[in-house]
């Protein structure tokens, strides 16, 4: 691992020579905060070496280097999921690679299902916790020590200060957020009634498809985590409740500019 990861590095520094502190990974449909950066270079997936390719519709498949209000990011363009046939190795590999090119903090976003009474689509979560009883742990195996440790603290995934940090811009900014866990599970099925019920009795306010591995990952390889859920489905309803992908992606979208302004605002104070 330790070794694939030193060739990526080598074969990204070969075309950027940006070390920025800050990484982002854009979710489902949240592909349009690349346009708030000015772009350095753009490296396609396909021209990395030891990085999966993006096969979901609104995750465009590309690393970015630019700033984001004058402030240097690394950006995520499009990420992998455990649905598509990836390992969850693989799937935190971008994560890791992250790490090696100088990140220290890391900004997640998702789409997510919202299953909390309070929640209406549109809405935006920040995430102070996850469940991941549903996913398959990416530290599953031999654990590289030059990685991080065997048994990682995960008692705080998602950082206070961050969290405050957004709670503050989003009350400047007049934008409504919500907290809560976000349940994690594997897909490519949205859930049954039965499930979203049980996730919400078992403490979730909103369920997806992503971010949990990448952020179990990113602890063990000592990041500070920030994830925000954008709120794109209701499974809480008991009447027609048929949801599609297209669905999701168009209400991330109309969610998108309250996103792009927390995150370029707390890119701002970091």
């Amino acid at each position: 691992m330790i070794q694939q990861i030193e060739e990526t590095v080598r074969s990204i520094r070969a075309v950027s020579s940006a070390t920025p502190r800050v990484g982002i990974v854009l979710g489902s449909g949240l592909g349009n905060l690349s346009r708030e950066i000015v772009v350095e270079k753009e490296i396609p997936y396909t021209d990395i070496p030891h990085f999966p390719v993006s096969t979901v519709e609104g995750h465009h498949g590309k690393l970015i280097f630019g700033t984001l209000d004058g402030h240097p990011v690394v950006v995520l363009s499009g990420r992998f999921h455990y649905y598509e046939g990836y390992t969850p190795q693989q799937v935190v590999y971008p994560i890791r690679v992250m790490k090696f090119l100088g990140v220290q903090t890391l900004l997640l976003s998702n789409a997510a299902g919202g299953m909390n009474a309070r929640f209406r689509v549109g809405d935006l979560m920040i995430i102070r916790d996850h469940i991941s009883f549903f996913i398959v742990n990416p530290l599953l195996g031999k654990n590289e020590s030059e990685l991080g440790p065997r048994f990682p603290d995960m008692s705080e995934p998602y950082d206070k200060g961050l969290i405050g940090k957004a709670r503050a811009l989003a009350a400047r900014l007049e934008i409504p957020v919500h907290e809560g866990v976000y349940a994690g599970v594997t897909g490519p099925t949205f859930e049954t009634r039965a499930e979203y019920k049980l996730l919400h009795v078992l403490g979730g306010d909103a369920v997806g498809m992503s971010t949990v591995q990448e952020v179990i990952a990113a602890k063990h390889i000592g990041l500070s985590v920030f994830a925000m859920s954008v709120i794109t489905d209701l499974g809480i309803r008991e009447d027609d409740n048929i949801i599609t992908h297209e669905e999701v992606l168009a209400a991330a979208n109309a969610a998108e500019p309250k996103l792009t302004a927390l995150f370029k605002g707390l890119v701002a104070e970091l």
